[in-house]
Order: structure tokens, then C-alpha cells, then sequence
């Protein structure tokens, strides 16, 4: 049993990387082959639309993403574990929200091209997004706290920075839909959203490749 462990916990590692790495760099794999798609304008959800050419590939890229972040929990949690169970707790049950609401429904309930166009798959959806990245927004702090508990400053230092960085492309995400900044700069809707996902993510991508690099050396 201690063996299986191991080998889940091993490569819970890996799976986390690959998550990151994978929804950081899929939309811009996938934007050539969508014509009039724009990754600074246009959200990364919008790849999953029912007119998307791409849509096959983008819905089940998401549903391994969700996967893959469900398959890292065993590794955060032996990581963890020692230093507060109450924090691993909610930072894991961030994670798994995020991993269904986020990424694996984006498979089953797609938005629609256009955001005037609403139906129940694109509420569903939009819920699923909203309570999942705003959840997975915590995360970085989360992991702040841990890791200062745990005597690692270093991913403490680098979680406090990316949940302030994360934090302001959040705000800026959500003001880019208001109608009265749609002539600003703010309007960059996809780009804050990169940005803010880049942030979020930057912590756990932190710990993987530390880890990671213990498995190794």
C-alpha cells in the first residue's frame, strides 16, 4: 500500500505540471486554427463554444486538465499534511472545485459565441467558472500560510506575491466586462484572465518543480 502511495504521490507531482503548463499554453496552441479568435480579448472558455472549430479538442483537453488536478491532490496533501490540516483542507477542496467547476463541466456545458445568446449550459457553466476560479483565486494565500508555517519562506514570499499579482488581474478580469470600460485598456478581457491564471497558478508550479526536483537529483 505504502508503494502505490508513493507512486501516486510521485507523480501527483507531474500531473500538477502538467495541468499548469497545459492551460497556460493550449489557448495559444488552439487560437490559429479559430479565425477571428484574439487571446487578449477573448476569454479562454470561448475556445469550448458551439461554433468553435476547435471545440472537440479544447473540451477534452479541459476534461484531462480537471483530471489531472484531481490526481495531484495525494501529493499536496503527503506535502502538507504535517504543517495544518484545516488550511490542506480547504486549499484541497479549492483545488477540487476549481478541477470540476472550471474545468471538467467546461466539457459538458459549453458558453455560447456570443455572451447575449444565454442558455442553461452557459449558466451552468458560467457558475461552474465563477465559483471555481474564484475559489482557486485563494489558493496562492493559502499556500502562503502553509508554506510560513512550515519554515519555507521562499514558496511564502512567492505565494503572497502571485495572490496579490492574481488578485489585481482578477479585479481587472471582471471590470473588462463592464460596458464603460470597453473603449479602456481594462477591456483586455482574455489577457487579465491569462494573467490572472499565470498568478494563480505560479505557487503550485513553484512547488511541483521543487518537488519534482527532489525525485530526480
Amino acid at each position: 500500500m505504502s508503494s502505490r502511495m508513493g507512486f501516486i504521490t510521485k507523480y501527483g507531482w507531474y500531473a500538477l505540471l502538467i495541468a499548469i503548463i497545459g492551460d497556460l499554453l493550449i489557448p495559444f496552441i488552439l487560437a490559429p486554427f479559430y479565425e477571428g479568435y484574439s487571446n487578449t480579448s477573448m476569454t479562454i472558455s470561448a475556445l469550448g463554444n458551439s461554433q468553435s472549430p476547435v471545440r472537440s479538442v479544447f473540451n477534452i483537453w479541459m476534461f484531462i486538465e480537471g483530471i489531472l488536478f484531481l490526481a495531484a491532490i495525494p501529493a499536496l496533501y503527503d506535502n502538507y499534511h504535517k504543517v495544518s490540516k484545516i488550511l490542506l483542507f480547504m486549499t484541497i477542496i479549492f483545488i477540487i472545485i476549481f478541477a470540476v467547476g472550471a474545468c471538467i463541466l467546461t466539457c459538458f456545458f459549453s458558453v455560447n459565441e456570443s455572451k447575449d445568446v444565454v442558455t442553461a449550459a452557459s449558466i451552468i457553466h458560467g457558475v461552474g467558472s465563477v465559483i471555481g476560479f474564484t475559489l482557486f483565486l485563494f489558493v496562492p494565500l493559502l499556500l502562503a500560510i502553509l508554506s510560513f508555517k512550515g519554515n519555507d519562506k521562499i514558496t511564502g514570499i512567492i505565494s503572497v506575491i502571485s495572490f496579490i499579482l492574481a488578485f489585481l488581474f482578477f479585479v481587472l478580469f471582471i471590470l473588462a466586462d463592464k460596458p464603460e470600460f470597453s473603449k479602456t485598456i481594462a477591456a483586455k478581457e482574455g489577457l487579465w484572465q491569462r494573467m490572472n491564471l499565470l498568478f494563480m497558478y505560479l505557487p503550485l508550479g513553484y512547488i511541483s518543480l521543487t518537488n519534482i526536483y527532489k525525485l530526480i537529483r
